[in-house]
């Protein structure tokens, strides 16, 4: 098959470094992306990033890539959270199609989350689907101003699962030969969440049951880094177009 060239966005820290020191350790090619630390640096939550990303990658890898891996994302109850896990994921998506498209057996995941399917305010994402930037932002600020900060992070993977939904089997994507699919984790064992909730006991019990894990909590990081991996596989043949959770059963128990 020969070595792979893949792009992996939030690179340099979480799940995206395990990620692409996964993909490296198996000899391939990773093209890293972050706002810092990263082969190519740009802020996805600006046009500007966005631009300067899709031109850096396409230089880096002479025009053609197999894998594109989405990760960046932020939780912060913050319009920049839907700058970045919203518009800046699908910017990367759609900006980066044309080099998939060119290459052999091309394949793209984004990262998503369980906690879209426990929360999310409808405002926020029909503004996101509407592909109104500024209205989700605004939407954005009216919920963290009322005190709904936590309702951000949710609604934008909500929205990105729908976009993704209805991109992955559009002619783009689907005639073009390029799965497309997301893989959702439940709560995994990263820095960010340790900083966030896991290291204080109230507000990891919370969490724990928001979003129960019977195969533990939280979950290995590996766990996520082998199905993003798988995905952007070639031997993912007949897959677009799913949410895929990988949350230790969380899911399954909160919609059995």
């Amino acid at each position: 098959m020969g070595i792979r060239t893949y792009v992996v966005t939030g690179a340099a820290s979480g799940i995206g470094a395990a990620t692409a020191d996964h993909l490296e350790k198996g000899g391939d090619r990773v093209i890293r992306c972050d706002v810092r630390d990263a082969d190519v640096t740009a802020d996805l939550t600006t046009p500007a990033g966005r631009e300067r990303l899709a031109s850096e990658v396409a230089a880096a890898s002479d025009g053609l890539i197999g894998g594109l891996i989405a990760v960046a994302g932020s939780a912060v109850p913050s319009p920049l959270t839907a700058r970045l896990n919203f518009f800046g994921t699908i910017a990367t998506l759609e900006s980066l199609r044309p080099l998939l498209a060119g290459s052999h057996l091309p394949r793209a995941v984004a990262v998503s989350s369980l906690s879209a399917i426990v929360a999310a305010d409808d405002t926020i994402v029909d503004a996101c689907l509407s592909m109104d930037e500024e209205a989700a932002v605004a939407a954005v600020t009216t919920a963290v101003e009322a005190g709904r900060g936590r309702i951000v992070y949710p609604s934008t993977k909500l929205a990105l699962n729908r976009w993704l939904r209805r991109a992955a089997v559009s002619p783009a994507w689907a005639e073009a030969g390029i799965p497309l699919n997301a893989v959702a984790p439940g709560v995994v064992d990263t820095e960010t969440a340790r900083t966030m909730f896991l290291d204080d006991p109230a507000a990891r019990a919370l969490v724990s049951s928001m979003m129960p894990q019977p195969l533990g909590f939280p979950g290995p990081v590996s766990a996520i880094v082998s199905l993003l991996a798988w995905t952007v596989s070639p031997d993912n043949a007949f897959m677009t177009g799913q949410i895929l959770y990988a949350d230790g059963g969380a899911e399954a128990t909160l919609r059995p």
